[in-house]
């Protein structure tokens, strides 16, 4: 499975995801390296969908990582282990696909977007929100948990660590524009013209939505985070959820979105 996803590049992959990222610059440096090893995946090469989601999360990565050096968080330390461990779940389910076949299993969320990698082609804009959807309704929960379980601190409505969560929209709806557009074809642009601004206001909300949906799995998996029973039913259910929603998004019909 994996010499057929990888193909000439697998060793460049393996070499890549031997380590995992310990800082924000180190996660866009990561995803920068990824990009181009991706673009050189047969037989799609950059036309490959998770090139269209690995460019996105890179684009939003550094929006973080400006606002980190502006000093615009209020918890930098709670944002930056955020980063980092919402980063390394997707760079583990990639880790996990590419040895198919030994544990840990790769989650199908992120299974429906990897196995598109070698054809046939999808539209790019559902292959992007394939990606997102995998990494905020699966990966987020988790990650949040995770970074808690570390700082020491809780996940809390309207604390610090929330306000800075939320932050994150603002930089999804200052990229969404620019990114939704690079997907679009020239015909598809005049009609985005036509639309005005209705495209990247509902897609804004739909970031927004999710992500606070996110946090809710993130608050429930909090309270069962001792069980381990419990942990695994949960990771089970949101990763079928996210892939149901993932399947559509990479149908016939997900390329309506575009």
């Amino acid at each position: 499975m994996s010499q057929s996803v990888w193909g000439p590049v697998q060793r460049e992959m393996t070499d890549l995801l031997q380590g995992h990222p310990d800082d924000v610059p180190a996660v866009v440096e990561q995803l920068k390296a990824l990009q181009d090893v991706l673009g050189h995946v047969p037989p799609l090469r950059r036309e490959n969908p998770l090139c269209d989601f690995n460019q996105l999360y890179l684009t939003i990565t550094e929006g973080v990582l400006e606002r980190l050096y502006a000093g615009k968080f209020k918890d930098p330390a709670f944002l930056s282990r955020l980063d980092v461990e919402f980063a390394a779940r997707y760079f583990d389910a990639l880790r996990a696909w590419a040895g198919a076949g030994t544990s840990p299993r790769c989650p199908e969320v992120w299974a429906c977007l990897f196995q598109r990698v070698p054809g046939p082609d999808c539209r790019p804009l559902p292959s992007a929100c394939a990606g997102v959807n995998a990494h905020i309704n699966f990966d987020l929960p988790f990650a949040l948990v995770t970074t808690f379980d570390h700082l020491g601190s809780d996940p809390v409505d309207d604390s610090d660590q929330h306000h800075d969560y939320l932050e994150i929209n603002d930089i999804f709806a200052e990229a969404i524009p620019g990114l939704r557009r690079g997907y679009l074809e020239k015909w598809q642009l005049l009609i985005d013209t036509m639309n005005g601004r209705l495209d990247d206001w509902w897609q804004g909300e739909a970031v927004e939505y999710t992500r606070n949906v996110a946090w809710r799995n993130a608050q429930k998996l909090w309270g069962v985070r001792h069980d381990m029973l419990a942990t695994d039913r949960e990771r089970a259910g949101l990763d079928k959820t996210a892939a149901g929603l993932s399947k559509l998004l990479l149908s016939p019909l997900g390329s309506f979105l575009q």
